[in-house]
């Protein structure tokens, strides 16, 4: 088993049981667990801000009308112009008339982020959304 580190901290009483209640909604066991899921997420945060060269992965998920004149075309194009980034697309018809695709990508933050906005950027599309993280190697456990 991993040697862990134990410490405390002082908190307000309603900060506390809100806290309590929302990670009892998540589903955590307990506050450890929840407290450390937070210090990764922040660190993984930080390495996709401070770092150029960080490899990421991530999601771009695109909400478009697919009757929007050479839409469909120009979102395709625009992802094979970025082959070496796109490792999956997935296109889910929600209605008659509106597509959701999301689309995983690989790089480097600048890299993704780069098209990331070329395809949330491109006429039509309705909502984006990039979703960025990292593996996490160096954080522990």
């Amino acid at each position: 088993m991993t040697e862990l580190a134990r410490f405390g901290i002082s908190i307000d009483p309603r900060l506390l049981n809100k806290f309590d209640q929302l990670i009892s909604d998540k589903g955590y066991d307990n506050r450890s667990e929840a407290i450390r899921d937070m210090i990764r997420n922040a660190l993984v945060e930080e390495q996709i801000d401070k770092a150029d060269s960080t490899p990421t992965v991530g999601t771009v998920t695109l909400v478009y009308d697919h009757h929007t004149r050479d839409l469909s075309d120009k979102l395709t194009e625009h992802q094979h112009s970025h082959h070496d980034a796109i490792v999956s697309a997935l296109h889910v018809h929600l209605d008659a008339h509106h597509c959701l695709e999301v689309v995983v990508v690989r790089g480097t933050a600048v890299q993704v982020k780069r098209l990331a906005d070329e395809l949330i950027g491109t006429k039509g599309v309705k909502h984006g959304k990039l979703v960025l993280t990292t593996t996490g190697e160096g954080l522990g456990a």
